[in-house]
């Protein structure tokens, strides 16, 4: 049956980005998880949310043709950029940035969809996914995105990873710690946006920490828990995008589903002597 995936272009493009997905979105998060910064995602997928809606207002008002998806993509930045801002507005209590943000994209989202006359069946894919979504330029693009993050994430993995476990000891020890999170959380961005095509806006926060709980139950170390994850994010998006397609749903749902059950049987395994102990001793 998978050979339907490599005799037809659109299904080919649809296959190799979700397996491009399946690395680049567990492996920032695993650095998310880790920093305690999961709603993050869904905040960045909200605020995308605002920019592909309105991209679906701009095409409809004033026939301007472009992607929803490049425009969500500058508002997944800008929402990124923002809450680091608001961050460092409330040094106190910097998790408040978060909802701040992400109810300003569901609050543009009412409207910009209001304006546009209300769902359509192309936001309806943006907001499940789709397995016939992606075009080729879709497809170089998040092509583009996928090797741009993972080059820096190798220039910067040990920023990264002091970062991730002690802020205060990073600024103090010389490294620039707020530019170096700004770049990540960017970076987290475009990884939302870019994995809106194949998970949708709603379930992309998902397959952002759902791999990387499960590897968590099992994983001896930091970086095994990051390879886990890239291996439990690419299961999860193959037999998701194979399964949508077969039964006619979006691969959103089925891509969701299934890493909720690695992640049971991670949980069942965990039982049976190899567990998340181990991966805190030894980080």
């Amino acid at each position: 049956m998978i050979t339907d995936f490599f005799q037809y272009e659109f299904l080919r493009f649809t296959f190799f980005t979700g397996i491009l997905i399946g690395i680049i979105a567990p492996l920032l998060g695993t650095f998310i998880v880790v920093r305690r910064l999961s709603l993050i995602a869904d905040a960045l997928s909200h605020v995308t949310l605002a920019g592909i809606a309105f991209g679906l207002m701009m095409e409809k008002l004033f026939l301007i043709t472009f992607s929803p998806l490049y425009s969500g993509m500058v508002f997944s930045v800008v929402g990124s950029v923002l809450i680091e801002k608001l961050r460092y507005v409330y040094k106190a209590y910097q998790e408040i940035a978060i909802p701040i943000i992400l109810s300003g994209g569901v609050g543009f989202s009412v409207i910009f969809i209001a304006v546009a006359n209300g769902f359509n069946n192309d936001l309806f894919n943006y907001l499940f996914g789709s397995v016939s979504a992606v075009s080729r330029t879709d497809f170089l693009m998040i092509l583009c995105i996928s090797i741009f993050v993972t080059v820096i994430v190798a220039l910067f993995y040990k920023e990264l990873f002091t970062l991730s476990f002690d802020e205060e000891h990073a600024a103090i020890s010389g490294l620039h710690a707020k530019g170096i999170h700004l770049l990540f959380i960017m970076l987290t961005a475009l990884v939302i946006a870019a994995s809106i095509r194949i998970v949708g806006v709603l379930l992309v926060s998902a397959l952002m920490t759902l791999p990387v709980a499960a590897a968590m139950r099992l994983a001896k170390g930091f970086k095994q828990m990051m390879v886990l994850s890239i291996l439990f994010g690419e299961l999860s998006v193959i037999i998701g995008i194979i399964a949508g397609y077969y039964l006619n749903i979006p691969p959103g749902g089925t891509i969701v589903v299934t890493s909720i059950i690695i992640l049971l049987l991670a949980i069942a395994k965990n039982k049976w002597g190899i567990g998340s102990k181990k991966v805190r001793e030894s980080l």
